[in-house]
């Protein structure tokens, strides 16, 4: 018998410092800004990304089944291949056991080869899935500095240059709202451990993932996972109960801003005969919000991250 999963909601806030949280490839590189608003945006791609790049660098490429082997962007036919040895519809399950986050975000398995059309493949949808993200606030972009590189050619006398922009914004605090759906955490398989390890691991990977070039300056802040009693309930976009005020004119920093959670904590009072737990992690900025959550709901609060040993986490990744 398959384990009970039921729905939760998700408040993730974190900061991004003289840095580019996305870049668009469409508009050299630069972050992600709506013209009208100048509300910095950044994809949900981005975000599980941190996590996918986490879970390869302390366990291996084997366990994700979104990645790069060795550098490089794989097929997906290809991918299957390496973890699984052919592609066969009777074993496409074992992407599922294999890969965490194909059980988390869900994945399209190809299951045979296409000749000169798309081959067949198989799509199962993730129950663990996020909004865009939004700064909850303007933001400004920093003058753009030209990035000149240059190259040597096979010859000697041979030389090869590219330029560039270097596009950052000044300071960004980045709310993103993500649904775990209990229905669609029996299609992947996906268990309570996977979503423990998704509430341990996405803290860290925004802690040391961020190290490029362009990424570095991005902290989290807060990760709040509402669990509700069962797989029926949703109650919508957390960030919208979460209010921000300019301290000054010019924000640059977390400093800046002030954050109003008042309307949050009512928003759980309100609906505390829905849920079941309360997991949230803060930074040292935000500690006084764990004091809130704590005192609002007592008996359904629980601290991040979930204690597990290393062998534990090791066994669930693997699932050995």
């Amino acid at each position: 018998m398959k384990e009970e999963i039921p729905n939760s909601e998700i408040l993730l806030i974190y900061e991004a410092k003289v840095c580019n949280p996305n870049g668009d490839p469409d508009a050299e590189n630069r972050p992600r800004i709506d013209p009208k608003t100048n509300i910095n945006l950044v994809s949900d791609v981005r975000l599980k990304r941190f996590f996918r790049d986490y879970i390869v660098e302390h366990f291996g490429e084997d366990y994700v089944y979104v990645t790069k082997i060795s550098g490089e962007s794989v097929r997906a036919d290809t991918r299957v291949e390496k973890l699984l040895g052919t592609l066969d519809e009777k074993r496409v399950h074992e992407v599922l056991n294999k890969c965490i986050d194909a059980r988390l975000f869900g994945a399209t398995v190809p299951i045979g080869k296409g000749e000169g059309e798309k081959g067949a493949s198989k799509s199962f949808i993730g129950p663990v899935q996020f909004t865009w993200g939004f700064s909850l606030h303007a933001v400004e972009l920093m003058d753009s500095s030209a990035i000149t590189s240059v190259f040597s050619g096979r010859e000697a006398a041979e030389r090869y240059g590219t330029m560039g922009r270097d596009w950052r914004i000044y300071y960004s605090l980045i709310g993103f709202y993500g649904v775990v759906s209990g229905r669609r955490a029996k299609g992947t398989g996906m268990t309570m451990t996977d979503l423990k390890l998704f509430d341990n691991f996405v803290w860290k990977a925004l802690q040391v993932q961020p190290t490029t070039r362009s990424k570095i300056g991005e902290m989290p802040h807060l990760y709040l996972r509402i669990e509700y009693k069962d797989a029926e309930t949703v109650l919508g976009d957390l960030r919208k109960f979460v209010a921000l005020k300019p301290r000054r004119e010019v924000i640059r920093d977390f400093t800046d801003l002030e954050i109003n959670f008042e309307r949050l904590i009512d928003h759980v009072k309100r609906n505390i005969d829905v849920i079941s737990k309360v997991y949230l992690r803060t930074s040292e900025e935000l500690s006084y919000f764990e004091d809130l959550v704590r005192n609002c709901c007592p008996e359904r609060f629980s601290a991040l991250p979930h204690e597990m040993t290393a062998a534990e986490v090791e066994a669930a990744i693997k699932r050995t």
